[in-house]
């Protein structure tokens, strides 16, 4: 019936008339159900990106009773972190409105130096954000995807890329602003901030409402102290409350530390040679570049470590075409199916970022007799190797 309803309003019934007709259904409809019905949907066909269209219009019938279930939460829980910066998020926004208006009041808003700069701040604080999406993305989403609610975070993911293209033409805006025509400002500064109002309020609402309700019902105990640890390790915002941030917990050293010992009684034997675990562990963690191996299922299984693009053990386990955004995973299928069937060995790319250049491969993993054993991507800085030349040999060295 859910289902019924919300295909109802994606046929145009305005939602007044549906929630009228289904008054007796949405008598305590939880954040979960709603989930599930998402993803039921877009499993039968219709387009992910019709259902995140569509997103507010469903909260206009299921407002109300979703605004009725606000779960008590422990202060330290990961969920509550995201739901406060959510709030501080919507003040942000308040200020940012605030600051936009008075611009578009100006005669002149060369004259506006503070109110420039004010509202120059507010984007960085805007920007400065991406450490909660990281969050989101690479530790909650994936513990939401294991327990069968992928459509939500995928949807969530969506809105994310789109809010921050706006967010950093909202920044570049700004820092333009100097050399632009007036009209031409005041005009691309209103659109872009109430596109930023519009979205990112919606989007709040969405998550505070369906998506962290939902992570609250369906992940275990342990699940959200393996999240807080995690969200310790990838780190918080600017704007985060400083009495909800602990440092990344210790616990498990001990374990990790026998374990160790335990290795060293013998060595892992390889074709060319023999070493401890603990020593390819390190090797590994030392090389300069990111490595991460995919199985032969598309299973991610492991990662050197993340110092180019942010990997966290929630990763473990995961499909990798659920760590890509969703406009180019069928590209990364189409890369993992040349390489099963052996048409191709390597695919290479390079991009700019953050005034870094930045060289990904990806490398089919096969055995000594050609069988696909999986996918190793190696994520290179070689913004250094690029400015090489001449000679330094050996004897060159100092220290």
């Amino acid at each position: 019936m859910l289902k019924e309803l919300i295909r109802l309003l994606h046929s145009g019934v305005p939602p007044i008339e549906v929630r009228e007709k289904f008054k007796h259904l949405l008598e305590g409809v939880s954040p979960l159900e709603i989930a599930k019905v998402e993803e039921e949907l877009v499993q039968e066909g219709m387009p992910r990106e019709e259902v995140q269209r569509l997103c507010d219009v469903h909260l206009a019938v299921f407002r109300e009773q979703l605004e009725k279930q606000k779960p008590e939460v422990a202060p330290e829980n990961p969920i509550n972190i995201l739901t406060e910066e959510h709030k501080i998020l919507l003040q942000i926004l308040e200020k940012l409105s605030a600051f936009s208006n008075r611009v578009q009041q100006a005669s002149d808003v060369h004259k506006l130096s503070e109110d420039m700069s004010q509202l120059k701040k507010i984007a960085d604080d805007l920007l400065d954000a991406e450490k909660h999406y990281l969050r989101e993305e690479n530790v909650l989403f994936p513990v939401l995807e294991k327990h069968g609610v992928k459509e939500p975070p995928a949807i969530m993911w969506m809105e994310h890329n789109q809010i921050r293209e706006k967010k950093k033409q909202l920044r570049k805006l700004l820092d333009d602003y100097a050399s632009m025509n007036v009209k031409d400002f005041k005009t691309q500064l209103a659109e872009t901030v109430q596109f930023l109002n519009n979205a990112l309020s919606s989007h709040l609402f969405k998550e505070n409402n369906i998506l962290l309700p939902t992570a609250l019902q369906v992940a275990t105990e342990q699940e959200l102290k393996d999240v807080k640890k995690e969200f310790d390790n990838i780190g918080y915002c600017s704007f985060t409350p400083k009495h909800l941030i602990t440092a990344a917990t210790t616990a498990g050293l001990g374990e990790q530390k026998i374990e160790a010992a335990l290795i060293r009684e013998g060595l892992l034997q390889f074709e060319t040679g023999s070493a401890a675990k603990e020593e390819v562990e390190a090797l590994l963690r030392t090389v300069p570049f990111d490595l991460t191996f995919v199985d032969k299922d598309d299973y991610v299984r492991y990662f050197n470590k993340s110092e180019i693009f942010l990997r966290t053990k929630a990763v473990l386990g995961r499909k990798v075409q659920q760590c890509h955004p969703q406009k180019s995973v069928h590209i990364v299928n189409k890369i993992l199916d040349s390489f099963k069937s052996g048409k191709k060995d390597v695919a290479e790319f390079w991009i700019p970022l953050k005034g870094r250049f930045i060289y990904i491969r990806y490398f089919a993993v096969r055995d000594k007799g050609g069988e696909y054993l999986g996918t190793m991507e190696v994520t290179h800085d070689v913004t250094d190797l690029k400015r090489l030349e001449g000679e330094k040999r050996l004897l060159d060295w100092r220290d």
